[in-house]
C-alpha cells in the first residue's frame, strides 16, 4: 500500500471517529455533516492514490466519485449532493445560520454517519485494510 493511501485512510477514519463523539449533540449535528463529507472525500481519494490515479485538490464528491476505478454499492448521488452542500455551507454562514434550511437533524446526522462509515468500510475491503490493525 503507498504511504499516502494509507494517510488518506488515517484522516478519513479520524472523521468518523470525530463523528461517534458528537453524534448524539443536537448543536453538533452540521459539525457531523461536515466530517461525513470529509471522511468520504477522503475514502475517494484514497482509491485514487492507491491506484496510481492524479488525487485532485478538490472537495465535490460527486466528482471524485466519478473519477474512481472501482465500482462502490449504495452510494446515492443525492446523499453526495447533500453532502457538498452541507461542506460549502458549513464553511460559508447565510443569514439562516450556517445550512440553507437550517441545521441537520440528529436523525440527518446519523444517517449521513451510517453512508460514510459504510463508503469508508467499502474502500477498506477493496483495498484490503484491516482497520483494527492499521488505525487502532
Amino acid at each position: 500500500m503507498r504511504a499516502f493511501t494509507k494517510e488518506w485512510l488515517k484522516a478519513a477514519y479520524d472523521d468518523l471517529l470525530t463523528i461517534e463523539e458528537i453524534i448524539n449533540n443536537q448543536h453538533l449535528t452540521n459539525i457531523a455533516a461536515f466530517h461525513a463529507q470529509q471522511c468520504i472525500e477522503k475514502s475517494f481519494k484514497a482509491i485514487l492514490e492507491e491506484k496510481e490515479i492524479d488525487t485532485p485538490k478538490i472537495h465535490k464528491l460527486l466528482k471524485l466519485h466519478r473519477m474512481l476505478p472501482t465500482t462502490l454499492t449504495e452510494v446515492n448521488d443525492d446523499t453526495l449532493s447533500i453532502l457538498d452542500e452541507l461542506y460549502i455551507e458549513s464553511r460559508y454562514p447565510t443569514e439562516m445560520g450556517l445550512l440553507p434550511h437550517g441545521k441537520p437533524t440528529l436523525k440527518d446526522a446519523n444517517e449521513f454517519y451510517i453512508f460514510a462509515k459504510n463508503i469508508f468500510n467499502q474502500v477498506c475491503t477493496i483495498l484490503d485494510i484491516n482497520i483494527k490493525k492499521n488505525f487502532n
